[in-house]
């Protein structure tokens, strides 16, 4: 099993950093005591999980006492954040959250916690400043370090709008402005699955709409994967969800998955129309 300690300084990237390992498959957990990292690791792998990850800052010096113990047993990679205070102190004001040695002191609060995370930061595989670096930025040394790129995925997903529209989608393309085979009787019973109604919905006079959808769908996506995004969601809607929605939804995943790693869903495609 690959084991990582992340840490450094209250306010240097932990939680961005923690979401990125989350999003590579890592099991993370926040300042769980270092006596309790074995039993963890064992139960992990008993359940097949083969990254696994802890989150240590201020709050979990009480147990630093078996700390030295636990990191010569597991040998972990340590990865350790800092940042300069006047950019620590920044973050913390624009946040307006308390610090977790939380003494009224800021300025003191990060000196102390520096000193007393002291032995890990020796202990460190990588040392990295974030002083400078936007999460973006954070990720990508992150991902050069472990050897591992982050797997951007492009969802996505046809609804009808009779139904309501998904919660999860960050883009919503409405398809109603294409050819509805519903009032076809021979192929109302029928799905945007199936390939006479592709033909139906693709007629050449509307190719330059649905053309210009597929440009938005790859422009919103390329623009989230550039901003270090895991996932982006576009729904695809049409009155029911179960022909001009779906039918669209499979040929941008056709189209987009030479750009993209692509997983399509048809949420309404079995419902009465």
């Amino acid at each position: 099993m690959r084991f990582l300690v992340l840490t450094g300084l209250s306010g240097a990237g932990k939680t961005t950093a923690k979401g990125f390992l989350e999003d590579l498959g890592y099991f993370v957990v926040d300042n769980l005591p270092p006596g309790l990292w074995k039993p963890l690791l064992e139960a992990l792998e008993g359940k097949g999980v083969v990254r696994a990850g802890v989150v240590l800052d201020a709050r979990a010096l009480a147990f630093f006492d078996r700390l030295e113990e636990a990191l010569e047993a597991l040998k972990p990679v340590v990865v350790y954040l800092e940042a300069r205070p006047e950019i620590l102190l920044r973050r913390y004001n624009l946040t307006r959250r308390l610090h977790p040695l939380g003494a009224g002191n800021l300025m003191r609060e990060i000196g102390e916690e520096r000193k007393a995370l002291g032995p890990l930061r020796a202990r460190a595989h990588l040392v990295l400043d974030t002083s400078e670096l936007s999460p973006r930025a954070l990720k990508e040394a992150l991902a050069r370090f472990l050897g591992e790129e982050q797997g951007f995925v492009l969802r996505l997903l046809s609804f009808g709008f009779k139904w309501g529209p998904p919660q999860e989608a960050d883009l919503v393309l409405d398809v109603r402005p294409l050819p509805n085979p519903h009032y076809d009787p021979l192929l109302k019973p029928k799905t945007g699955l199936d390939p006479e109604v592709r033909a139906y919905v693709f007629r050449e006079e509307h190719e330059a709409y649905y053309r210009a959808l597929l440009a938005v769908a790859g422009l919103a996506a390329e623009g989230a994967r550039r901003e270090g995004r895991a996932f982006y969601t576009v729904a695809v809607g049409c009155t029911g969800g179960r022909h001009r929605s779906v039918a669209v939804a499979e040929r941008l995943a056709e189209e987009l998955s030479g750009r993209f790693a692509v997983e399509v869903s048809h949420r309404d495609v079995a419902k009465e129309a």
